[in-house]
């Protein structure tokens, strides 16, 4: 993507400078005889080699402008469950816990009902006579 942007930035830059370039015309005055060439004439001599050039190293070119940020990747598949893990060790056996509270007292009770009354006795047995007993006044 970083190397699209470029190139597609350099392409755009030869096309407007292109579109930018001047042509002069010449305006030739209209009474002006035109020469007209007539024949070619026998070839010249070779001419001589011209110098050689010197080697011109151009400007280092601007750095290019930052791409955009690229787009987050397709979210992958959910992987398989795994298998069932081993059962773990048992644990220690816990500490005693502490001796409780005593509770809190108890209301009193309700008053019971009154028992139902006896049922009545039996007649007693008789008793025996007794002697006679007889009685003086006192002086």
């Amino acid at each position: 993507m970083k190397y699209s942007i470029l190139l597609l930035a350099l392409v755009g830059t030869v096309a407007f400078t292109a579109c930018e370039r001047r042509v002069d015309t010449v305006a030739v005055p209209v009474g002006v005889p035109v020469a007209v060439p007539g024949p070619a004439g026998a070839t010249g001599a070779t001419g001589d080699t011209g110098a050689t050039g010197a080697a011109v190293v151009g400007a280092t070119g601007a750095t290019g402008a930052t791409g955009s940020a690229g787009y987050d990747g397709a979210k992958g598949n959910t992987g398989a469950t795994g298998g069932a893990g081993a059962t773990g060790a048992t644990g220690t056996a816990g500490a005693t816990g502490a001796t409780g509270y005593d509770g809190a007292k108890g209301n009193t009770g309700a008053t019971g009902n009154t028992g139902a009354t006896g049922a009545t006795g039996y007649d007693g047995a008789k008793g025996d006579t007794g002697g006679t007993v007889i009685v003086v006044p006192a002086k």
